[in-house]
């Protein structure tokens, strides 16, 4: 039975080896004998730019990622929240293919809406504010065009001042806003939803106008804990990984 896996919120760094080693021990595991690997954002905790992609650490995941491709199975990548200057060299070096957020799929006969999710927390105004920024073209030609040392220096300011606004924020602010899923799964005509982002792994089913709508959020990895989703014609399943 083909199956095919999803996964999102790595946040790969070298300061996490433990979770490195679960993910390239994922890659020459669980995904060899999947159809498909989809990435739904967040692989890494900072990317600043493709010309850092030759740095030991980033070329290691590459070289994993193009050998799983190699073996046969079929790979996706969306940008996150953290890895939003992910470009086509990455894109190639790891013979992937770059998916725009949303994204439409037929999964096992079933249309299924892939994103990464932070578009959804639209209470987090704030938030959303910066997300529209770092997104626009001429914003990241300008910071592409510095120095590695600089962005760097900018990827860092930026984490800090956001582990400091998180802070003040109640949970449910930088959780999805339920209006704003009800709402995209009416406009996409009632498909089924898997994301990332908001590190609330769960599974929910929605009853909206005569239609049943289902969304995954995927799990996020860390020293405790790490997973993936995996579907085939038997539906849907969280499938726990142990980090050791």
């Amino acid at each position: 039975m083909s199956s095919t896996l999803f996964i999102a919120d790595l946040h790969l760094s070298e300061k996490v080896p433990l979770v490195t080693q679960c993910f390239l021990d994922f890659l020459e595991g669980p995904c060899v004998e999947a159809e498909s690997l989809y990435i739904l954002g967040d692989l890494f905790e900072t990317w600043v730019g493709d010309d850092d992609r030759f740095s030991p650490f980033h070329a290691q995941i590459i070289q994993a990622l193009a050998a799983l491709a190699k073996s046969g199975t079929a790979l996706y990548i969306m940008h996150g929240n953290r890895d939003f200057l992910i470009g086509p060299d990455f894109i190639k070096d790891c013979s992937a293919t770059l998916l725009p957020d949303p994204t439409i799929i037929l999964l096992n006969g079933t249309r299924t809406l892939l994103t990464h999710g932070d578009q959804l927390c639209v209470d987090d105004v704030e938030y959303q504010t910066w997300r529209k920024q770092v997104r626009s073209a001429s914003w990241q030609r300008k910071v592409l065009a510095q120095p590695l040392e600089v962005r760097y220096a900018m990827a860092r300011e930026a984490t800090r001042i956001s582990h400091k606004s998180k802070q003040a924020k109640a949970m449910e602010i930088m959780d999805v806003s339920p209006q704003a899923v009800t709402d995209l799964l009416r406009k996409q005509d009632y498909p089924h939803l898997i994301q990332g982002h908001t590190h609330r792994p769960a599974r929910h089913v929605y009853r909206l106008d005569d239609h049943t709508c289902e969304r995954w959020v995927l799990q996020d990895w860390s020293n405790e804990r790490a997973g993936y989703l995996l579907c085939d014609a038997s539906g849907c399943r969280a499938i726990p990984l142990a980090v050791t």
